[in-house]
């Protein structure tokens, strides 16, 4: 037998998988490491616990599957997005990881913005955010100079491990997409947003391909996994392209919602010189020479955790949905924008607050239940439309994460997006997506589509009831005007929080 491990890096803990050429998720393990926050706003970790941990996680997936190393073909990795890791000259960090989530850098996106105008979205193709890769070096170049003045390469959260894994430095395209340093459509390192900002090229690493082989584990990296020294290990992608590629999501039409603590609407494309004015995310694909289209709802999930937490704490989430498909769509008039957090898609705003509207003496916490997950998927419809907007045609949705573990939750998503929806037999996520690259990258497959074929199973289709969805049209409709309704309204109320 032979196997690959796909390797997950995540925000709070490292997820490793082993899988079959069946494509059998056999074991898997899992391992924490903390977070840092010295100051509001701020969101560190230190990237030895990353090393540490995955290799705690390998060697406990070693000695709980009992197989030989030998039999261990490769791995590959998914990681958290934007993180930014800085290293001297001799491969040394030089101050702890900034993550996806700091905000830290909301000064120097504003500069991005003026400095560059419309070169950003013709070449970065996203707009400047808190979270992306490129503000954080800039902080860093401004806040700490001596440190930037050490700086010889910078990394992301997975490629650092990779490179304690093997010595090896590279960056692979979908992840290199989200750091606004990336040229999307040539993909190459844009020279003209490095010159802007007095960087110097050579501090962005090698790029490669996702299923790329990047070298093999190192002698004392092999003995403390429990694998061996010929393992071989591809460069992986970034977690929302790993997501993809775990959903299948690997051909034209091909669409996904994902819904976890935040939520993502994700979609196939090929066509490189699309523009979205910076309304959803653009980057590049896992897939050779291919893209995918991004929307981004904060607070999805997130919603119905604070909801629960907060009006239903002694209730499970299975009895607090329990009642909700009595419940007629729209919630007898009641209507939730889940801003909790601000928002990203189609309103990247900070300030804008969630709202109930509607609220009567007659609703019931069932109504207020389904009223939440209506909001989250209306959030989420809204990344759809725009995406159908470019021309795409979105018949059926790959639906993943929480969203896909309630049956009503899931004919809701078909009935709002009036679109056939997927839940598949088995949801690994992105460490399946990093376990397949390595599979294709091993020669089991010709091609990543193949290996979704062989690996990824439908469970349970669910299609649109149409007056349904006429309904949910029409509240659709209304649920639009809200946020232009209460923006200038939470603009104010903010001075207060």
């Amino acid at each position: 037998m032979s196997y690959v491990i796909g390797v997950d890096l995540g925000t709070s803990a490292v997820k490793t998988v082993l899988v079959n050429r069946s494509g059998e998720v056999l074991f898997e393990s899992s391992q924490p490491y903390p977070l840092y926050q010295p100051k509001a706003g701020y969101s560190e970790q230190n990237p030895e616990d990353w090393v540490e941990q995955t290799l705690v996680s390998l060697r406990k997936l070693m000695e709980m599957s009992n197989i030989s190393a030998e039999e261990v073909a490769g791995l590959s990795f998914s990681g958290q997005m934007h993180g930014l890791v800085l290293l001297d000259k001799d491969g040394q960090v030089l101050r702890p990881a900034i993550l996806w989530n700091d905000t830290r850098t909301t000064a120097e996106c504003r500069l991005i913005e003026e400095t560059l105008g419309a070169d950003l979205l013709q070449i970065a193709k996203n707009r400047a955010l808190e979270g992306f890769t490129l503000p954080k070096i800039l902080w860093v170049q401004k806040h700490e100079p001596e440190i930037m003045e050490q700086a010889a390469v910078f990394l992301l959260p997975k490629d650092y491990v990779r490179y304690r894994l093997t010595g090896d430095f590279a960056m692979d395209y979908s992840d290199a997409a989200g750091t606004l340093l990336l040229d999307i459509a040539s993909k190459s390192w844009s020279q003209t947003i490095a010159e802007a900002f007095s960087l110097p090229l050579s501090l962005c690493p090698r790029l490669v391909e996702s299923f790329e082989e990047v070298g093999t584990l190192l002698p004392e990296i092999a003995e403390a996994s429990k694998l061996t020294a010929n393992t071989k290990v591809f460069a992986g992608g970034a977690d929302n392209a790993c997501g993809a590629i775990g959903a299948g999501i690997l051909n034209e039409g091909q669409t996904m919602s994902s819904i976890g603590t935040s939520g993502v609407v994700l979609a196939y494309e090929e066509r490189k010189e699309l523009d979205f004015e910076g309304k959803v995310h653009f980057f590049n694909h896992g897939e050779k020479d291919a893209f995918y289209i991004m929307g981004v709802t904060l607070a999805a999930g997130y919603s119905l955790t604070w909801f629960k937490d907060t009006f239903a704490k002694d209730l499970s989430f299975d009895e607090l949905l329990s009642g909700i498909d009595a419940i007629p769509a729209g919630s007898k008039g009641l209507l939730f924008t889940p801003y909790l957090v601000g928002e990203r898609t189609p309103h990247p705003d900070a300030n804008i607050r969630a709202s109930f509207i509607g609220v009567d003496a007659g609703h019931s916490l069932a109504h207020f239940g389904r009223a939440v997950l209506e909001g989250i998927t209306f959030s989420l419809r809204e990344s759809i439309d725009i995406i159908r907007e470019s021309g795409k045609t979105i018949n059926e949705v790959i639906s993943i994460g929480g969203g896909a573990k309630n049956e009503t939750w899931l004919q809701m998503q078909a009935d709002i997006f009036n679109s056939r929806i997927v839940k598949l037999e088995s949801e690994q996520g992105p460490a399946m997506g990093a376990a397949m690259l390595a599979a294709y990258g091993c020669g089991w497959f010709d091609s990543l589509q193949a290996c979704a074929a062989a690996f990824i199973r439908p469970a349970k289709t669910y299609e649109p009831n149409p007056e349904t969805a006429v309904v949910y049209n029409e509240l659709f409709a209304l649920y639009q005007k809200i946020y232009g309704q209460t923006r200038e309204l939470n603009e104010k109320l903010a001075q207060y929080r």
